[in-house]
């Protein structure tokens, strides 16, 4: 019969943490810290009888390098969408757009001047120069 001292090591799986970031765009999802697997030592006491393991003991479970939380963020600012008949200026896409600071009602508001580059569908180009908002 003989006995010996074993040590063994084992994964310690990491947890994963979410956290809101109002900086990224709605369901947007970005790591911000790599998870890492921790490392527990264990040590164990084995009696061999005639060559075959009779017996295993544990002696010592030690964790000898602490899991790192992994921590994504995810996105919860709102995309502005813009009407792709205009540029120069983000136009909102509204059931209706009027120039700042002029008699509109909204919804929406531009400042301008915008770019008519299609349709001028909110009609801000009163005089027809393609240019809205001036």
């Amino acid at each position: 019969m003989q006995i010996k001292t074993v040590t063994s090591t084992a994964k310690i799986a990491y947890s994963t943490r979410t956290v809101k970031d109002p900086t990224l765009a709605k369901g947007t999802r970005k790591v911000r810290t790599r998870g890492v697997a921790g490392v527990r030592t264990l040590t164990y006491q084995v009696t061999v009888t005639n060559g075959v393991q009779t017996s295993k003991k544990l002696l010592r479970s030690v964790v000898t390098k602490q899991p790192v939380t992994q921590v994504v963020a995810v996105g919860t600012k709102q995309t502005r969408q813009c009407d792709p008949n205009y540029s120069g200026a983000c136009v909102p896409i509204a059931s209706d757009v009027d120039c700042s600071g002029g008699s509109g009602d909204g919804p929406a508001y531009v400042t301008g001047p915008v770019r008519v580059i299609g349709s001028d569908i909110y009609d801000l180009d009163r005089d027809g120069d393609g240019i809205g908002c001036d």
